[in-house]
């Protein structure tokens, strides 16, 4: 089958072909699918939950297509922080320009918000929330994921993207930007959740024969 994944993130769309691969599942993104950007995604992102953005844009590309459609939102929250970012955890400093410079930006905020604060005030999560529509008249279908951990007081690798140099794994024991991208596919938030997605795609064989 072929499956339209509703992101144009560079870091996403790496992550996502990883976690496919070999499934007999063809993914596609927006532009390989034809949608060229507009001005209408940029309200598919203002819902207060990670939950309600997912379900506008997956609702948004698969009728735009026709295709089976998967869109995720996903992002950081930091407890003592009240759960911020959160679902602003991209948009969180404002910033504009390619996904690098917006992740220092974000970074930067990250780390002056908590700066001076103890392990204990560091404690975060992250999650991310799948929205699938089979068909563009389908009643969504809802997968999650997410992974705990700590922010970092300052980044550890290369690797990743977003705020993944900052966000100490607990179950790896190591930034997710030091880890291998197969490492951090498996603990992931977004590995969680595009894993369950792709076992209820392949169906009961594949649940049953992982």
């Amino acid at each position: 089958m072929k499956l339209l994944v509703a992101t144009r993130s560079p870091g996403k769309q790496k992550e996502i072909r990883r976690i496919f691969d070999g499934s007999g599942i063809e993914v596609v993104f927006p532009d390989e699918a034809g949608v060229l950007e507009s001005q209408a995604e940029v309200h598919l992102e203002l819902g207060d939950s990670f939950a309600a953005n997912a379900r506008a844009k997956a609702e948004y590309f698969a009728k735009q297509t026709g295709l089976p459609t998967v869109a995720d939102d996903s992002g950081l929250e930091v407890f003592s922080l009240g759960g911020e970012p959160g679902v602003r955890s991209r948009r969180w400093a404002g910033a504009s320009g390619t996904e690098e410079q917006v992740a220092a930006a974000n970074n930067a905020m990250l780390l002056r918000r908590l700066s001076g604060a103890p392990e204990l005030k560091r404690r975060a999560r992250y999650r991310c929330l799948l929205s699938l529509y089979r068909t563009p008249k389908a009643f969504p279908e809802s997968f999650e994921g997410a992974c705990t951990g700590r922010i970092l007081e300052e980044p550890r690798g290369t690797g990743g993207f977003g705020y993944d140099p900052l966000f100490w794994s607990d179950e790896l024991e190591k930034s997710f930007g030091e880890a291998a991208p197969e490492e951090k596919d498996a603990v992931s938030h977004r590995g969680r959740a595009f894993a369950a997605l792709r076992q209820s795609l392949q169906g009961p064989s594949a649940r049953s024969n992982p």
